[in-house]
């Protein structure tokens, strides 16, 4: 169930955090974290993507109730959600780096899907 992780800080505390990597994601389509602070901004950019998909002035004013940056929004609205207009689901995708040096925490990308262009060099590459 999306939301139930604690990750060790107050909920004010979570909630900013998780606001602030949803805002990075959806600016550079691409961010290195813990895989369960991953999880919980699987959850909450996939939302805003859902959310975006349909252009009223309603949804655009819930996504910038969590959104950070405006500039964000704008581009989330015109460009993020009409790529994802006929997708149910499935906008991110989380893959497994490996333990951190520091404290040996599992890390993890998580990057909106869509680059089919690194999907076909991965195909190419196995084909040789």
């Amino acid at each position: 169930m999306p939301g139930t992780r604690k990750l060790g800080r107050a909920s004010d505390h979570r909630k900013s955090m998780l606001r602030g990597l949803v805002t990075y994601l959806l600016e550079n389509g691409k961010i290195e974290t813990t895989v369960t602070r991953a999880k919980e901004v699987r959850a909450m950019a996939e939302k805003m993507i859902t959310i975006a998909k349909e252009p009223t002035l309603a949804a655009k004013r819930q996504v910038l109730a969590y959104v950070t940056k405006e500039d964000v929004v704008k581009k989330l609205f015109d460009e993020i959600a009409p790529k994802y207009a006929d997708v149910k689901g499935g906008y991110t995708r989380i893959i497994k780096t490996g333990p951190r040096r520091g404290d040996a925490a599992e890390m993890c990308i998580i990057e909106l899907t869509g680059n089919e262009k690194a999907a076909e060099d991965k195909k190419a590459k196995k084909k040789k």
